[in-house]
């Protein structure tokens, strides 16, 4: 009965996906996996809730119905905010240009289709080409397409200084009329593109505060600090619905012994991408929590996390390395000395027959070899074959720093670790890479983890293919290669189970 269950949730999905794929083509540019999520939710959140509840007590009649109403808003929503304006057609060309007599279009002459798909004229396709040194990049062929010069040639230097010098060049004769790209094609052989720059029109114009919008990032912190605050107590054992009758000063340390931890994991996190996208002048908003009210009868964190919003391209791989790579080390820097500190105040108790990733008052520290490994050192010959462990709200908050450190090193498309592996081996590799994680993610949650299943299918609908830099070519350099195979096995550390020979 559960398979055919997983069968028909996994059927749902597929459907949904396609039939959003259909229905929003050329109509916004909100990313397909987000507007998928957020109509597979009510699933999501009764299937969740089934499966920490149990059998124990029904969910109740409104709370069946709130996602339904609620989601098809913020799905309309979604498209709208992205939504692609329809072009307005140039009028100094025809509507049917098949209309125009032979004298108007000469036959020594290029079709106008092909003319309109230029973004420079003729004398400004001289002075790019006097953009390519042939010591540099010997050009040996423009193509046009929508918005786009390919330039094709030879690369004879080293590719971080032929970026450099090539764009330089640009820069002088277009100003800051194009970004430039360097591209590896199919064949292996690099190559330069030439985009119009998106953001020309807002350069020189004060947007630093309409971009970091500092009011809206203090807002979200402090409704998510009473969220969390409310969880923690919550998690602590209290039921909210009798909080009146408790002691104010227990409550508050019970509620702020998880709260302050955890916003301290997720924004040291956060922070660690948003120094690094300031340092390589990236633009990027403020970190952003979404806080989640207290809802009865539901498992609640406070929290689904926070984002930072990246505005501008990446300059090159190593920045893309180093903008991904923060976050998780950052957040590991707070993680594991509060996870310490929490395990040395939890108790062990019997590990009971059914446990999940989220009963933290009976934890199953084999779930994971970095959990079991500091669980072991902390308490010592307490831990058994046959323990578990019901956590102190401060281990709480690490122990979900740990889970959502795993998550976002997955690599897979443009969670922090598809950024590290996009970075370390380009973004084609990168892409198979995220196609071989999802596939090995369901089938850990298929036979060994069963927890991760509904992030195993979210991960299916996640594009595997990141975002390129515009110098997406040059290399990085072997200490960087390192740190970034010491991050994946952080990775693997954190999602695989202790063998049963330990």
């Amino acid at each position: 009965m559960i398979h055919w269950f997983w069968l028909w949730l996994i059927s749902l999905g597929v459907i949904t996906y396609f039939v959003i794929q259909r229905s929003v083509k050329g109509v916004t540019r909100t990313p397909l996996w987000l507007l998928w999520l957020v109509m597979m939710t009510p699933v999501m959140l009764w299937t969740v809730t089934a499966l920490v509840v149990g059998k124990r007590q029904m969910i109740p009649v409104w709370m069946q119905f709130i996602p339904f109403l609620i989601c098809p808003f913020i799905y309309w929503w979604l498209i709208q905010r992205g939504r692609i304006a329809p072009s307005n057609p140039d009028p100094s060309h025809p509507v049917n240009p098949q209309l125009q007599s032979t004298e108007q279009n000469p036959p020594d002459t290029k079709p106008r289709s092909e003319i309109t798909l230029r973004p420079i004229n003729k004398d400004e396709e001289a002075q790019l080409h006097t953009c390519f040194p042939w010591t540099v990049f010997y050009l040996q062929k423009l193509e046009y397409r929508p918005q786009a010069v390919i330039c094709r040639g030879q690369l004879r230097a080293a590719s971080d200084f032929a970026y450099a010098t090539i764009q330089e060049n640009v820069c002088c004769h277009f100003g800051d009329r194009f970004l430039v790209l360097l591209q590896e094609g199919l064949n292996g052989k690099p190559f330069f593109v030439l985009v119009p720059n998106p953001r020309k029109s807002e350069l020189g114009k004060d947007t630093r505060s309409s971009l970091t919008r500092p009011g809206l990032a203090i807002t979200l912190l402090g409704l998510t600090l009473v969220t969390t605050f409310l969880a923690g107590i919550e998690i602590g054992g209290t039921n909210l619905r009798n909080i009146s009758g408790l002691p104010i000063y227990p409550t508050m340390v019970t509620g702020l012994s998880y709260s302050i931890p955890l916003l301290l994991i997720l924004g040291i996190h956060e922070l660690g991408h948003y120094i690094l996208t300031q340092r390589y002048r990236v633009q990027a908003t403020l970190p952003y929590f979404i806080p989640i009210p207290w809802l009865p009868y539901l498992l609640n964190l406070g929290t689904l996390g926070a984002f930072i919003k990246i505005r501008s391209p990446i300059p090159n791989r190593r920045a893309l390395f180093d903008v991904g790579i923060a976050g998780p080390l950052a957040g590991l820097v707070i993680t594991i000395p509060v996870l310490v500190w929490g395990l040395s105040h939890s108790t062990v108790t019997t590990l009971p027959p059914e446990v999940g990733l989220l009963h933290f008052s009976a934890i199953n520290p084999h779930n994971s070899l970095m959990l079991f490994g500091f669980s072991k050192l902390i308490l010592g010959n307490r831990l058994t074959t046959d323990s578990a462990i019901n956590l102190h709200p401060s281990a709480i908050a690490a122990y979900l720093g740990l889970l959502m450190t795993a998550l976002n090193l997955l690599p897979v498309g443009q969670l922090d670790g598809g950024h590290i592996v996009h970075a370390m081996f380009g973004q084609r590799v990168g892409a198979l890479i995220g196609h071989v994680t999802r596939f090995l993610m369901l089938l850990l949650a298929l036979f060994v983890q069963g927890d991760l299943f509904l992030w195993a299918i979210v991960l299916l609908f996640i594009p595997a293919v990141d975002e390129p830099a515009l110098d997406d070519v040059t290399e990085l350099d072997q200490r960087r290669d390192l740190l970034g195979l010491l991050t994946l096995a952080i990775l693997l550390l954190i999602i695989l189970p202790v063998p049963k020979i330990l």
